[in-house]
Protein backbone atom coordinates (compact mmCIF):
# COMPACT_ATOMS: atom_id res chain seq x y z
CA UNK A 1 0.00 0.00 0.00
CA UNK A 2 2.70 2.18 1.31
CA UNK A 3 4.42 1.76 -2.33
CA UNK A 4 1.47 2.22 -3.89
CA UNK A 5 1.02 5.61 -2.12
CA UNK A 6 4.64 6.29 -3.21
CA UNK A 7 4.03 5.54 -6.87
CA UNK A 8 0.65 7.75 -7.13
CA UNK A 9 2.77 10.89 -5.25
CA UNK A 10 5.66 10.53 -7.56
CA UNK A 11 3.52 10.42 -10.92
CA UNK A 12 0.84 13.44 -9.68
CA UNK A 13 3.87 15.22 -9.11
CA UNK A 14 5.85 14.33 -12.57
CA UNK A 15 2.81 15.40 -13.95
CA UNK A 16 2.54 19.09 -12.32
CA UNK A 17 6.20 19.13 -13.00
CA UNK A 18 5.90 18.20 -16.74
CA UNK A 19 2.78 20.72 -17.44
CA UNK A 20 4.76 23.40 -15.73
CA UNK A 21 7.20 23.37 -17.93
CA UNK A 22 4.68 22.88 -20.94
CA UNK A 23 3.22 25.96 -19.95
CA UNK A 24 6.57 27.69 -19.28
CA UNK A 25 8.06 26.45 -22.77
CA UNK A 26 4.64 27.79 -24.70
CA UNK A 27 4.56 30.54 -22.86
CA UNK A 28 8.24 31.49 -24.11
CA UNK A 29 7.62 30.26 -27.67
CA UNK A 30 4.41 32.83 -27.68
CA UNK A 31 6.26 35.93 -26.42
CA UNK A 32 9.25 35.12 -28.98
CA UNK A 33 6.36 34.88 -32.44
CA UNK A 34 5.00 37.66 -30.96
CA UNK A 35 7.84 39.86 -30.60
CA UNK A 36 9.01 38.65 -34.13
CA UNK A 37 5.89 39.48 -35.88
CA UNK A 38 5.49 42.97 -33.96
CA UNK A 39 9.42 43.79 -35.45
CA UNK A 40 8.47 42.03 -39.31
CA UNK A 41 5.29 44.38 -39.33
CA UNK A 42 7.26 47.62 -37.86
CA UNK A 43 10.13 46.81 -40.25
CA UNK A 44 7.60 46.23 -43.06
CA UNK A 45 6.06 49.63 -42.25
CA UNK A 46 9.34 51.68 -41.82
CA UNK A 47 9.79 49.96 -46.25
CA UNK A 48 6.27 50.88 -47.09
CA UNK A 49 7.15 54.46 -45.86
CA UNK A 50 10.83 54.90 -47.48
CA UNK A 51 10.39 53.13 -50.24
CA UNK A 52 7.17 52.26 -51.71
CA UNK A 53 5.90 55.56 -52.76
CA UNK A 54 7.40 57.84 -55.55
CA UNK A 55 6.59 60.78 -56.35
CA UNK A 56 2.84 61.87 -58.00
CA UNK A 57 2.99 62.72 -61.39
CA UNK A 58 -0.63 62.15 -62.56
CA UNK A 59 -4.11 62.73 -60.89
CA UNK A 60 -7.10 61.09 -62.00
CA UNK A 61 -10.89 61.36 -61.23
CA UNK A 62 -13.01 59.40 -63.53
CA UNK A 63 -16.09 60.75 -62.71
CA UNK A 64 -15.22 64.18 -64.09
CA UNK A 65 -13.02 62.97 -67.28
CA UNK A 66 -9.76 64.55 -65.39
CA UNK A 67 -6.52 62.67 -66.37
CA UNK A 68 -4.11 65.58 -65.48
CA UNK A 69 -0.42 65.98 -65.20
CA UNK A 70 0.69 67.21 -61.52
CA UNK A 71 3.14 69.83 -61.31
CA UNK A 72 5.15 70.69 -57.90
CA UNK A 73 4.59 73.84 -56.40
CA UNK A 74 5.67 75.87 -53.57
CA UNK A 75 5.03 79.09 -52.45
CA UNK A 76 4.96 82.62 -53.61
CA UNK A 77 6.91 85.07 -51.88
CA UNK A 78 3.24 86.86 -50.02
CA UNK A 79 3.48 82.85 -48.47
CA UNK A 80 0.47 82.09 -50.38
CA UNK A 81 0.25 78.52 -52.30
CA UNK A 82 2.00 78.93 -55.69
CA UNK A 83 -0.77 77.90 -58.72
CA UNK A 84 -0.39 75.70 -61.74
CA UNK A 85 0.93 77.30 -64.58
CA UNK A 86 -1.50 76.21 -67.25
CA UNK A 87 -5.46 75.30 -67.20
CA UNK A 88 -4.60 71.42 -68.04
CA UNK A 89 -2.33 70.78 -64.82
CA UNK A 90 -2.63 70.58 -61.72
CA UNK A 91 -0.57 70.97 -58.89
CA UNK A 92 0.85 69.43 -55.95
CA UNK A 93 2.00 71.44 -52.91
CA UNK A 94 5.30 69.39 -52.66
CA UNK A 95 6.33 71.63 -49.06
CA UNK A 96 3.27 69.02 -47.68
CA UNK A 97 2.53 65.37 -47.72
CA UNK A 98 3.18 63.34 -50.73
CA UNK A 99 0.19 61.41 -51.23
CA UNK A 100 -0.26 58.49 -49.67
CA UNK A 101 1.85 59.77 -46.79
CA UNK A 102 0.35 60.52 -43.53
CA UNK A 103 -1.03 63.88 -43.50
CA UNK A 104 -2.90 66.22 -45.79
CA UNK A 105 -1.76 66.26 -49.42
CA UNK A 106 -3.30 69.33 -51.52
CA UNK A 107 -3.93 69.73 -55.37
CA UNK A 108 -4.65 72.76 -56.79
CA UNK A 109 -6.40 73.04 -60.03
CA UNK A 110 -7.52 76.22 -62.00
CA UNK A 111 -11.51 76.47 -62.86
CA UNK A 112 -10.71 78.30 -65.82
CA UNK A 113 -7.77 79.63 -68.23
CA UNK A 114 -6.63 83.44 -68.67
CA UNK A 115 -8.79 83.41 -71.61
CA UNK A 116 -12.03 81.85 -69.97
CA UNK A 117 -11.28 77.83 -71.38
CA UNK A 118 -12.59 75.40 -69.24
CA UNK A 119 -9.79 74.69 -66.34
CA UNK A 120 -9.40 70.76 -65.25
CA UNK A 121 -11.13 71.39 -62.41
CA UNK A 122 -14.01 73.22 -63.69
CA UNK A 123 -16.28 70.16 -62.68
CA UNK A 124 -14.85 69.74 -59.46
CA UNK A 125 -17.94 70.77 -57.47
CA UNK A 126 -19.21 67.97 -59.09
CA UNK A 127 -17.83 65.07 -57.09
CA UNK A 128 -19.98 63.98 -53.93
CA UNK A 129 -19.24 61.95 -51.20
CA UNK A 130 -17.73 58.08 -52.08
CA UNK A 131 -16.64 59.01 -55.66
CA UNK A 132 -13.21 57.59 -56.42
CA UNK A 133 -9.83 59.77 -57.30
CA UNK A 134 -6.34 58.11 -58.08
CA UNK A 135 -3.22 59.13 -57.68
CA UNK A 136 -0.29 57.97 -60.16
CA UNK A 137 3.69 57.82 -59.00
CA UNK A 138 6.45 57.60 -60.70
CA UNK A 139 6.85 53.90 -59.55
CA UNK A 140 3.78 52.93 -61.48
CA UNK A 141 1.88 52.73 -57.90
CA UNK A 142 -2.07 53.76 -58.04
CA UNK A 143 -2.95 55.27 -54.75
CA UNK A 144 -6.43 55.25 -54.28
CA UNK A 145 -8.88 57.80 -52.72
CA UNK A 146 -12.71 58.10 -51.76
CA UNK A 147 -13.95 61.59 -51.29
CA UNK A 148 -15.69 62.30 -47.90
CA UNK A 149 -17.40 65.87 -48.50
CA UNK A 150 -17.05 69.58 -50.03
CA UNK A 151 -16.52 73.48 -48.70
CA UNK A 152 -16.19 76.84 -49.55
CA UNK A 153 -14.18 78.88 -47.97
CA UNK A 154 -13.37 82.82 -48.12
CA UNK A 155 -10.20 83.05 -49.48
CA UNK A 156 -7.29 82.94 -46.91
CA UNK A 157 -9.67 80.99 -44.48
CA UNK A 158 -8.81 77.31 -45.60
CA UNK A 159 -6.43 76.69 -42.83
CA UNK A 160 -7.67 72.95 -42.41
CA UNK A 161 -6.73 72.13 -45.72
CA UNK A 162 -3.35 71.81 -44.73
CA UNK A 163 -4.23 70.02 -41.69
CA UNK A 164 -4.85 66.66 -40.62
CA UNK A 165 -2.92 63.65 -39.25
CA UNK A 166 -3.71 59.73 -38.37
CA UNK A 167 -4.18 59.10 -42.13
CA UNK A 168 -3.11 59.89 -45.78
CA UNK A 169 -5.88 62.66 -46.61
CA UNK A 170 -5.83 64.53 -50.86
CA UNK A 171 -7.28 67.72 -50.37
CA UNK A 172 -8.27 69.32 -53.98
CA UNK A 173 -8.81 72.92 -54.09
CA UNK A 174 -10.37 75.80 -56.65
CA UNK A 175 -11.82 78.66 -57.52
CA UNK A 176 -15.73 79.48 -56.72
CA UNK A 177 -17.97 81.95 -56.12
CA UNK A 178 -18.29 85.05 -58.59
CA UNK A 179 -15.37 86.78 -60.38
CA UNK A 180 -14.25 90.13 -59.18
CA UNK A 181 -12.23 91.74 -62.33
CA UNK A 182 -10.31 94.34 -60.12
CA UNK A 183 -8.51 91.85 -58.59
CA UNK A 184 -8.52 88.86 -60.75
CA UNK A 185 -9.75 86.39 -58.56
CA UNK A 186 -13.05 84.01 -57.66
CA UNK A 187 -14.27 85.57 -54.11
CA UNK A 188 -14.38 81.40 -53.07
CA UNK A 189 -12.69 78.09 -52.67
CA UNK A 190 -14.04 75.69 -53.43
CA UNK A 191 -12.04 72.28 -51.46
CA UNK A 192 -12.89 68.74 -51.72
CA UNK A 193 -11.12 66.22 -48.88
CA UNK A 194 -10.36 62.79 -50.16
CA UNK A 195 -9.66 59.89 -47.70
CA UNK A 196 -7.34 57.53 -48.45
CA UNK A 197 -8.22 53.82 -49.25
CA UNK A 198 -6.39 51.11 -47.43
Amino acid sequence: MKTYVKRLLLTIVFTIFFLSFLLILFYFIRVTNEKTAFQDSTFQSQIVSKVSLGLPVRLIIPVINVDAKIQYLGVTTNGEMEIPSNAIDVGWFDLGPRPGKNGSAVIAGHFNGENGEAGVFINLYKLKKGNKLYIKDAKGKTISFVVRESRIYDPGYANDVFSGSGSAYLNLITCDGVWDGAKKSYSKRLVVFADIVR
